[in-house]
């Protein structure tokens, strides 16, 4: 694996577009059958010096509606609604490998798996759904008109804090902790509830599918809930399934993270995804393990 050059060393301070960790090269491939890309994933979309698991599998929906819609250019109107990783091992940053499968391709329903590939290892491997986003105004959805569109004066930004000391995807787009809800910063204890709001770069936000991927990373921003209990450091993800719902309208994600059980060996949290109309635009869920206390 070759050094991450000057240019990506240099991101992690000046901040770079996640357009760029979505572009993909073709490989060549030995089955006619199964595509190859080669990405490169700079080491700004990391926490601490592992990559970001969501910035994985929204990498890895890059690679799959490539390949998918390289197969039959009618397939361009699907999207990937809904994907179930499994995390093999972490990655380092810099170039990966994206070998993709097509399992069934249908008028309405798509299936492609995607391992990621570093150092000729698989490190995670998701299957995809593919189908058709809502495009119209949802018939009912439940409100959260409690939490601002956009980060309140007090609301703690990650790039000038602590915080983007270890997520450094904090340099890749705008990101902010509602610190009401995350006790854990003043170091007090709360409900395991964290909530923050994102927005990409301008440029991230014009193109409809980086907006895509962009919002399929989100649902996996959260610090882990079980901080608010005093259960810091790092907790490693078991499985995550995470949904795409629509394209989000341009501003302000909002992300919801809550958690039903944070037992004596794992927890699971659940990630909620709002544009600025308020309109679902993505969830997730994960099985995680609970940061071990040293």
């Amino acid at each position: 694996m070759p050094e991450l050059t000057a240019e990506l060393e240099q991101a992690i301070t000046t901040g770079a577009p996640f357009s760029r960790v979505c572009t993909l090269t073709e490989l060549l491939s030995a089955n006619p059958d199964t595509g190859r890309y080669l990405g490169i994933i700079d080491k700004i979309w990391t926490i601490g010096p592992k990559v970001h698991g969501g910035t994985m599998v929204a990498t890895s929906a890059a690679a799959a509606t490539r390949w998918l819609r390289a197969s039959d250019p009618a397939l361009v109107v699907m999207a990937p609604i809904a994907a179930s990783s499994d995390f093999l091992g972490a990655p380092e940053p810099g170039e990966v490998e994206y070998e993709v499968h097509i399992r069934k391709v249908g008028r309405q329903i798509c299936l492609v798996d995607v391992n990621l590939i570093q150092n000729g290892r698989t490190l995670v491997r998701t299957a995809f759904t593919f189908g058709h986003l809502d495009d119209a105004d949802p018939i009912y959805t439940q409100q959260h008109a409690e939490m601002p569109i956009e980060p309140p004066a007090d609301a703690v930004g990650y790039r000038d804090s602590s915080m983007g000391k270890v997520v450094h995807v904090a340099r890749g787009a705008e990101l902010f902790i509602d610190r009401e809800w995350a006790r854990f910063l003043d170091g007090a204890k709360g409900e395991p509830r964290l909530r923050l709001w994102m927005r990409p770069f301008e440029g991230d936000q014009q193109d409809p599918d980086i907006a895509m991927y962009f919002a399929i990373m989100s649902a996996d921003m959260s610090p882990p809930v079980p901080a608010n209990l005093g259960q810091t450091g790092w907790a490693p993800t078991v499985q995550m399934t995470t949904y795409l719902r629509r394209r989000p309208a341009p501003g302000w994600l909002r992300i919801i993270a809550t958690s039903h059980e944070i037992g004596e060996r794992m927890f699971d949290e659940d990630q909620l995804i709002l544009d600025s109309t308020g309109a679902v635009v993505a969830q997730s869920r994960q099985l995680a393990l609970v940061p071990q206390q040293r």
